[in-house]
């Protein structure tokens, strides 16, 4: 009897705090999303995928070849979360990823390609892209971002606000200040 009225003053405490939900917080909600990247969720995968087929300039050849080297780049994502900052129904966390710095890579392929025009003539499309994905996979060196990503508290739960285009390049590796 002692605990069933335990548990059941348990279930009166938790729902008289209004909609508790476990790991309800803008941190918790960051790292779910960030998880997903390592984890390779479905949503994320099939994502790459429709950026895959709607890019140009990869052969269709090497959709499979950059499917699988981004796969092992987001498996290989680090983060921390470095605070977290609530303001009423707003929220800001502050987080630390740690990804490949591919940035540098697709610069100098781009002005590769620019400064050397008669080496990519025969096909330019699939000579670069080719190019371009053996010189990616060189890259061993990593690079930390700070993102300053954004919630909004939405019938008592934390949604995380969709994230700029800054913020997704520096996921991919990607991002240049250039």
């Amino acid at each position: 009897m002692k605990k069933f009225l335990l548990g059941l003053i348990t279930v009166f405490i938790l729902t008289a705090c209004g909609n508790f939900e476990i790991g309800n917080t803008p941190s918790r909600k960051v790292e779910d999303y960030l998880n997903k990247y390592q984890t390779l969720d479905k949503n994320v995968i099939n994502d790459l995928k429709t950026t895959l087929i709607n890019e140009s300039t990869i052969s269709e050849d090497e959709r499979d070849e950059y499917l699988a080297f981004m796969k092992k780049h987001y498996r290989d994502m680090t983060y921390q979360i470095k605070d977290q900052i609530i303001d009423g129904d707003d929220a800001t966390v502050v987080v630390e990823i740690t990804v490949r710095d591919y940035s540098k890579v697709v610069n100098d392929a781009n002005n590769y390609k620019n400064n050397n025009n008669d080496i990519f003539s025969e096909d330019p499309l699939k000579l670069f892209s080719a190019y371009r994905l053996e010189e990616l996979k060189k890259v061993k060196v990593n690079t930390t971002y700070t993102l300053n990503l954004t919630l909004k508290k939405i019938d008592n739960t934390w949604v995380l606000n969709q994230l700029s285009n800054e913020e997704l390049n520096k996921i991919n590796g990607l991002y240049s200040e250039v």
